[in-house]
């Protein structure tokens, strides 16, 4: 064979390995979502129909002052630069200070997140552990009585005001029946009484071996982590039964009930399965939803949480501690939608 006719070896290209692409386009997405993020809180804060000069000056300031003070704001600068010192003091976890409390919105927020944080975590796991398994034997007995009561459970907790529930259960529980602690997260006496570790009290106390404390936090969190597990319990089982009925009438469990596998088996060991993997995306928004702040939980439990910060903040026009609670809830989402990537991964090993 002459060399003519000999066939071009075809250089290889050196290929790029899929975890390093992986990384790579999960680090871009963050980034153009968190500048997304910023962007849009930063037109917000712009397009309020309130002075954060006026917040700071007040309305009997003069006009000298009025002017040295938006220019030390930079707001005389274009709206890009603005933007742009916006995005520096952010990355450097620079909020400003809070109008209401003269202190830095950061430390704020440090304090009130964990609040939130204990109560949406209890609530979502009460919600998961009931609305899951309600939501497979829904779809398993589907048509019988016990199908109708899930739906109605789930409708009923769609349906009903969150202030309503709130109200009728503390009117119940704690006026009348004195089964719970009322509003806040301990009663006066026990208030300081447990050194700030994590500022979950319910950790923090177990940490000092009080269980006097840990008992009086049980009380508060109970009534209002069983409203948020009610709402989680709701969303989640509904979904569940609808992936569940979309599993239960493929080709591949009649094979397995034709093989004579066990029900348990092709319930849980083939249905739910496949159904993991787009239930990890419904929990993880269920769980985003409660740590973003439930406002009106909060507002009746008198709970001092992120959601009653960011609510009492925007009542006095303190635009730092909204756009500062604003993005820390844009946050969570983004590290939320980023874990829930993580466990397909874990559950579904062709996603990788």
């Amino acid at each position: 064979m002459t060399t003519e006719n000999r066939p071009e070896k075809r250089r290889r290209k050196p290929s790029v390995p899929l975890w390093l692409k992986g990384m790579t386009n999960t680090t871009i997405t963050i980034l153009v979502t968190m500048v997304g993020l910023l962007f849009v809180t930063f037109i917000i804060g712009r397009v309020m129909p309130i002075d954060p000069v006026l917040s700071i000056v007040g309305e009997s300031a003069s006009r000298e002052t009025y002017e040295a003070a938006f220019q030390e704001l930079g707001l005389d600068k274009p709206l890009l630069v603005q933007f742009f010192y916006f995005m520096r003091d952010i990355a450097q976890g620079n909020f400003g200070e809070s109008l209401l409390t003269a202190r830095p919105v950061s430390q704020d927020l440090i304090r009130v997140f964990p609040a939130t944080f204990e109560l949406a975590t209890v609530g979502t796991f009460f919600g998961v552990l009931l609305g899951v398994p309600l939501g497979v034997l829904a779809a398993v007995k589907r048509g019988s009585w016990f199908d109708h009561i899930a739906r109605v459970i789930a409708l009923i907790g769609y349906s009903m005001p969150v202030f309503w529930i709130g109200l009728i259960g503390l009117l119940v529980f704690y006026g009348k029946l004195g089964w719970i602690g009322g509003p806040g997260r301990l009663d006066i006496f026990y208030v300081d009484m447990v050194p700030n570790i994590t500022g979950m009290i319910l950790i923090d106390s177990l940490i000092m071996g009080d269980m006097d404390i840990f008992k009086n936090a049980i009380s508060h969190i109970v009534l209002p982590a069983a409203l948020l597990a009610y709402y989680s319990l709701a969303y989640i089982s509904r979904m569940t039964r609808s992936f569940m009925l979309e599993q239960l009438d493929q080709e591949y469990i009649i094979t397995a009930q034709v093989k004579g596998l066990s029900a348990n088996a092709v319930i849980w060991r083939h249905a739910f399965d496949n159904v993991k993997v787009p239930l990890v995306t419904v929990i993880a928004l269920s769980y985003a939803a409660l740590l973003e702040g439930s406002v009106l939980t909060e507002t009746i439990f008198s709970w001092p949480g992120i959601g009653s910060y960011i609510t009492t903040a925007l009542l006095s026009a303190d635009m730092n501690a909204v756009l500062g609670g604003t993005v820390i809830v844009g946050l969570v989402f983004i590290c939320l939608n980023i874990f829930s990537d993580l466990l397909y991964k874990f559950f579904d090993p062709r996603a990788k």
